[in-house]
């Protein structure tokens, strides 16, 4: 940056002043960090508003991102294709003699989706659709079940395959295979955490309990729901062995999720693959604009060195690995209320990388941190966009469901907080079964 007109502290400035101005405007996330980066490339005189189209473009040339799309079609599929009736029915008779029995349905099947999904939003689109009327009619109360569906709904970005980790992997450069793994204790955890919270709103409000199912029921429903479940471990386990990257893991899903659609449960015709296309397409879209502006503002950060200065600082207060995990936390509690979450992957935790590896934590866990960080700001206000994809499905405003929600994300805040300070929560599985991807 030899010879800039601007300063580092002046480059933040114009970039964070104008991105947060546009936000508040309520100008969508991907053109206002497109808009924050143009002042600066008309002022300096090496750079011109070509570069925030050549910055985009080049986020666009990554193999590992053609993985998005295709996790977001395995959802869409599985959708049209009878797959998640299957899986619910299975979840019904796993945990729907629970007390709120079909808010526990709720979030078991929201575990089960996830470990093939990959994305919170394809999740508390389709869950909200089933489950909010569905728990209208049996008296649950609308914050409840807005509540529950939505936090339910983060699971995705957590469990094995998330879009989060490939995201994340393929920008900072931490092996994907192990960020899958560390996925699976946390995501049990959290799952874990979700149910103990219906359970007790249940027992406290009256909600309905199911009959239990029969031993019989049960492992019929196994036995339909088998082949879905396969998914998550074709996938991963492809991954492990080397048998295929992520993104190609993320094609075989697609073709897996077709062959049941089509040829095992045959629930889904050409309309509805259509329909499943068309809303991949539009959730593509959202998600890589994102990913591309987003890559142009952080290359901007770059230019003017920010993170250094902005880290000079925070590293003189000798924090600590547990500190500076927590600070970690902290940083992406925030930004997750007004970013979504892969742009601040690119822009937050590049600028975080350098602090992590400084005070020696585990590049895997400081992912897993900040991963499970950014799944609360898919539901926390302003941004929350599975809340608001949950409030807009029940036609209820967001201010009326926040108690319940604040009230579900306490005890997920305690597991974030044992992931930090244990890291083997994190990393115990990948130390297991592959002990080469870790530092």
């Amino acid at each position: 940056m030899t010879g800039a007109v601007l300063s580092p502290n002046g480059a933040a400035l114009v970039l964070f002043g104008i991105f947060f101005g546009m936000m508040a405007l309520r100008v969508p996330v991907a053109f206002a960090l497109g808009l924050a980066c143009l002042p600066i490339l008309l002022i300096e005189p090496r750079l011109s508003a070509v570069t925030l189209v050549q910055e985009t473009f080049n986020a666009y040339n990554s193999f590992i991102l053609l993985a998005v799309p295709f996790f977001l079609l395995t959802a869409n599929l599985m959708n049209v294709g009878g797959i998640t009736d299957r899986l619910m029915k299975l979840s019904r008779s796993m945990v729907g003699h629970f007390p709120g029995g079909l808010a526990q349905i709720n979030v078991v099947l929201s575990f089960f989706f996830a470990g093939i999904s990959g994305s919170s939003t394809a999740d508390a689109a389709s869950q909200s659709k089933i489950f909010i009327e569905a728990q209208r009619k049996e008296g649950y109360d609308d914050s409840f079940s807005v509540a529950i569906t939505a936090v339910s709904a983060v699971l995705a970005v957590i469990i094995p395959p998330s879009i989060l980790m490939i995201v994340w992997g393929g920008v900072l450069t931490v092996s994907i295979g192990a960020l899958f793994l560390a996925g699976i204790i946390p995501g049990l955890l959290i799952a874990l955490a979700q149910m103990v919270t219906v359970h007790a709103y249940a027992k406290a409000r009256g909600y309905p309990t199911y009959p239990r199912a029969t031993w019989g029921a049960l492992l019929s429903s196994i036995a339909i729901s088998l082949p879905a479940l396969m998914t998550p471990l074709i996938i991963i386990g492809g991954k492990l062995f080397g048998w295929f990257t992520a993104t190609e893991s993320a094609c075989i899903a697609v073709l897996y999720a077709g062959f049941l659609s089509l040829l095992v449960y045959r629930e889904m015709d050409m309309r509805g693959l259509k329909d499943a296309l068309i809303d991949t397409g539009k959730f593509t879209g959202v998600a890589l604009f994102c990913v591309g502006t987003a890559s142009a503002f952080g290359w901007l950060l770059a230019y003017y060195q920010i993170p250094r200065a902005i880290l000079t600082g925070v590293s003189a207060w000798e924090l600590g690995p547990i500190g500076t995990g927590f600070f970690i936390a902290f940083v992406f509690l925030v930004v997750g209320c007004f970013l979504d979450a892969i742009p601040a992957i690119i822009i937050v935790g590049t600028i975080l990388e350098p602090l992590a590896r400084s005070t020696g934590l585990d590049p895997v866990h400081f992912a897993m941190i900040g991963i499970v960080s950014l799944a609360f700001g898919l539901v926390t206000p302003p941004y929350g966009l599975c809340l608001m994809i949950a409030c807009s499905v029940a036609k209820v405003r967001m201010r009326s469901v926040l108690r319940d929600t604040i009230i579900m994300l306490i005890p997920m805040l305690l597991v974030l907080a044992l992931l930090i300070v244990w890291p083997p929560v994190a990393l115990f599985i990948p130390s297991l079964v592959s002990p080469e991807f870790l530092k």
